[in-house]
């Protein structure tokens, strides 16, 4: 846009050189998530609110917009998605009401499915802790961890603050199972259905 005396210089909101010539992309991802996601006008709100933000490569708001403008790989091979805490916070901040959380998770889903994930650890963890919480009800830190940690092959890395957890009692040895299980498994296999 040109106003009279003034040339317009892109500010850091811009996906200089993108133009919205392929909307299979932004299509897909409203398909998968329920998201109107093509409704965002790039208000930063979400990127302002962020509490991961220092760990992000491309801000919240910026990879919204490569949705939308069907910048697929971009968007698929960022490690924004996976550092995502999922705290919902941008989406709460969203005055369109976008659910951006679910749009980074479906990101992270179609990554793995694709083989283009940046960081398959953080996709690891989590299917361990939900694991641990079908078998057990809720999560059982010591379990999980000691899979994640075996698997990686890196057992002494985080002992000081384990030790630190458990002497304060936020981490036990045993696990603390709840009564229905069999309910629990239930709901498991009735999310994993869809």
């Amino acid at each position: 846009m040109n106003w009279p005396g003034r040339r317009y210089v892109p500010g850091p909101s811009s996906c200089e050189g993108m133009s919205m010539n392929d909307l299979r992309f932004l299509k897909e991802m409203e398909a998968k998530t329920g998201e109107n996601i093509g409704a965002c006008y790039q208000c930063y709100r979400c990127t302002n609110g962020c509490p991961a933000l220092p760990e992000m490569d491309i801000y919240p708001h910026k990879m919204i917009r490569y949705v939308i403008l069907g910048e697929r790989e971009k968007a698929l091979q960022s490690k924004t998605i996976w550092s995502c805490l999922q705290c919902t916070t941008c989406s709460i901040r969203c005055p369109n009401d976008i659910v951006i959380a679910r749009v980074f998770d479906t990101l992270r889903k179609i990554a793995v499915a694709e083989g283009k994930a940046k960081d398959t650890d953080t996709w690891r963890f989590d299917e361990l802790f939900l694991d641990s919480v079908k078998k057990h009800g809720r999560l059982y830190e010591m379990e999980a961890i000691m899979k994640y940690k075996l698997e990686k092959k890196d057992f002494f890395g985080d002992t000081r603050m384990g030790l630190g957890m458990m002497l304060k009692g936020r981490m036990g040895l045993l696990p603390h199972n709840i009564k229905d299980k069999r309910g629990i498994k239930a709901l498991f296999d009735k999310v994993r259905g869809e």
